[in-house]
């Protein structure tokens, strides 16, 4: 289950924040055994960001994903997530910042899933 938030310093509308949800739900598919069906999206707008002094555009994104401890599919994901930011809020794709998490354990419901159960 990857969880992908997003903090933008931008106002976002809710056709903006749709178009998002999609573009992260075709991203997430560059990384190996991962799809939009299993995808967790956060969208917080007009956040305070700052970055060298000023408050121009910005984005930070932090990616969780679970048992990817290799991060392969990384540098490609990445690279559309600053693409989408860039098309749909005119966000520059240097001023995307992506920060990644691994997952060794989830659960919901009262289902655990340990990443040493598939070792």
């Amino acid at each position: 289950m990857p969880f992908v938030i997003c903090k933008v310093n931008v106002p976002v509308s809710r056709e903006q924040e749709v178009e998002l949800k999609e573009r992260f739900g075709r991203a997430i598919e560059l990384v190996p055994g991962k799809s939009e069906r299993g995808l967790l999206v956060a969208v917080e707008d007009c956040c305070r960001l700052w970055l060298a002094g000023d408050d121009d555009p910005l984005a930070y994104v932090q990616a969780d994903v679970f048992a990817n401890e290799g991060h392969v599919g990384y540098a490609a994901f990445s690279a559309e997530m600053a693409s989408a930011f860039k098309d749909i809020l005119d966000i520059p794709p240097e001023r995307v910042y992506v920060r990644y998490g691994d997952i060794p354990v989830w659960s919901v419901a009262d289902m655990l899933v340990d990443l040493r159960m598939f070792i």
